[in-house]
């Protein structure tokens, strides 16, 4: 389907239990200084807090620019997901979780003028600060690559989703089926976006705060192993998905790269059984040498 041609961005948040944050995300979106009508679609999924009654709060003075996706029921955090990005209807797509806020009111307005300069390229993103719980505020150091594409973003997902914009090509898509496995489902849809071939930009502005103790994934990304099996399995997934068959080749490289990682976090956790068979797993995939030197050492790091 067509576009809402009176939006030129949609701006993607969910929402679940943030009523200590969610008014700071929404102002902070409606402060932007952009030249073009942008929207906010909010995926508020059952709150138990007074988060929805807050959101109904900005609607209500709003009401054109503010759409919110919820139901009478708890749907989880990546059925959430699924139902909110399908409902933007922007040219682009933007996104800002419930707990997080842009810092720069010219963010909008800066990446949207690079994609629409620059039709080569699909998404474009900055960098953030990392916020604590005890105030502290973190900085990143601006060094990442400034131009990048599908072969660099399936080894490992370098996109901070807080200061993403994208095109979108999900309005009333329906996405696989395997990815309401997953926890998360920023990473596979960049996937999805760059397959056939768009570049990734990155400017080294800071644009946003993320808050680094306060994520509806915060528990998950705290266990490193549990991670790099997430990631694993959507590698895996995508590898079987027929819209990524040209892309087989950096898809392989980069499940063989995750399980050497994984491999390296079980010694570390001294599961020998399970790291013992992630490398026979390897044994026919990589030269014999370069794979049993990184298990050895993997052995030697356990701290």
């Amino acid at each position: 389907m067509s576009y809402n041609t009176k939006f030129k961005v949609s701006v993607f948040i969910l929402a679940y239990n943030q009523e200590k944050y969610i008014a700071q995300t929404i102002e902070a979106i409606l402060a932007q200084n952009t030249n073009f009508e942008f929207n906010l679609i909010i995926g508020e999924d059952c709150s138990t807090d007074t988060t929805l009654d807050i959101i109904k709060g900005y609607q209500k003075n709003n009401p054109n620019r503010i759409k919110v996706v919820t139901s009478d029921k708890n749907v989880g955090l990546i059925e959430n997901f699924i139902r909110t990005i399908k409902a933007c209807d922007g040219k682009y797509i933007a996104i800002c979780d419930g707990d997080d806020y842009w810092i720069d009111q010219n963010k909008l307005q800066t990446q949207v003028d690079f994609l629409e300069e620059n039709p080569d390229y699909s998404l474009v993103f900055t960098d953030k600060n990392d916020l604590y719980t005890d105030g502290t505020l973190i900085s990143p150091t601006l060094t990442k690559a400034d131009t990048t594409i599908f072969a660099d973003l399936v080894k490992s997902n370098y996109i901070p989703s807080v200061t993403v914009l994208f095109k979108n090509v999900f309005y009333n898509k329906n996405l696989p089926n395997w990815l309401g496995k997953y926890p998360y489902g920023d990473w596979p849809v960049y996937l999805m976006l760059l397959k056939d071939g768009g570049k990734i930009k990155y400017i080294k502005l800071i644009t946003a705060n993320y808050r680094k103790d306060a994520g509806i994934t915060t528990s998950l990304r705290k266990d490193p192993s549990r991670v790099i099996k997430v990631n694993l399995s959507i590698l895996q997934d995508i590898y079987k998905d027929i819209q990524f068959k040209t892309n087989k080749k950096e898809i392989k490289l980069s499940i063989n790269q995750h399980k050497m990682a994984l491999m390296k976090a079980e010694n570390k956790a001294k599961h020998y059984l399970s790291a013992l068979n992630i490398l026979k797993s390897l044994v026919f995939k990589m030269p014999t040498h370069k794979l049993l030197r990184h298990y050895f050492r993997s052995l030697l790091v356990r701290k």
